[in-house]
């Protein structure tokens, strides 16, 4: 391993693919950002390194890299996901940087090194020009099954921008892929909701979104499933009620990530359509 600045260095070393401005995305996050409006705040503060920073509200500055900066964006100092009591400012790190190309010289060839915890300090040791970015834009964090959730709710209520929905609208706000077995007319469907292609929804079902449902799934009739994802071939038999969770083969977490404990069969209900199919893809 060579760090996430060090594979910065070894691909411009191999390649020369960082001769311009450019931009570093951390991919554990769903963002709805104007990068051109990004951009431009960091060609008129003349720095060789900007971080998009979002203000969060105090009792989560903890779960973050807290970013302080002066009046003019200019960043002063960083703590790493410090106690409540002890933060000095509420805008975190969003894990979105600009670069200049000069900031490869900074980091030394083959060897780990690291953009926030070794990088960044030595920009401010040299005292070069390190701004903040503030912009309005959706950020949702999902490294956690509960972030995922969330992330999913919103973008299906149409919070994301420039997010559309996949498949094809049958219904006002209920999407479907290739292929779906439901009479509509025999269960109960408010949007929004997306069904995934193959999948089969027996009549009297209660579906009520946001809903996301995979392809190749099974609801048999009677099942209720509210504010839920379903992942693919997830069978759900006909006396459940699925609500604010995730389900995935046998297991099922609720929207805070916690498992649902199978005591005394409750999760009977939940199985892997696949198996009443022969489906093995």
């Amino acid at each position: 391993p060579i760090g996430s600045a060090g594979g910065i260095r070894r691909i411009q070393d191999y390649g020369g693919f960082f001769d311009d401005t450019f931009v570093v995305v951390c991919g554990d996050a769903v963002i709805d950002l104007d990068l051109r409006a990004v951009l431009r705040q960091h060609w008129q503060s003349g720095a060789v390194a900007s971080i998009v920073v979002r203000e969060v509200a105090r009792e989560r500055v903890s779960s973050y890299g807290v970013v302080v900066c002066d009046d003019h964006g200019r960043i002063q100092s960083f703590q790493e996901k410090p106690q409540v009591d002890e933060a000095l400012s509420q805008l975190v790190n969003t894990g979105i940087y600009v670069f200049e190309p000069e900031i490869i010289d900074l980091i030394p060839q083959d060897t780990e090194f690291d953009i926030g915890s070794e990088l960044f300090p030595l920009i401010l040791e040299k005292g070069l020009a390190f701004n903040a970015v503030r912009a309005p834009f959706n950020w949702i964090d999902i490294g956690h099954l509960s972030d995922y959730w969330q992330a999913n709710q919103q973008m299906m209520r149409g919070k994301m921008r420039d997010v559309r929905m996949p498949g094809t609208e049958v219904r006002p706000r209920i999407w479907t892929g290739l292929n779906v077995n439901v009479d509509w007319d025999e269960i109960r469907a408010e949007g929004p909701i997306y069904v995934g292609s193959g999948s089969r929804i027996e009549p009297g079902c209660q579906i009520f979104g946001p809903t996301w449902i995979g392809q190749g799934c099974h609801l048999q009739s009677g099942a209720q499933i509210s504010r839920s994802i379903l992942f693919e071939y997830s069978r759900i038999g006909p006396t459940a009620r699925v609500s604010d969770s995730l389900v995935f083969g046998r297991n099922c977490v609720d929207q805070s990530g916690e498992s649902i404990p199978d005591t005394d069969g409750a999760l009977d209900w939940v199985g892997d359509a696949r198996e009443l199919t022969g489906r093995t893809d």
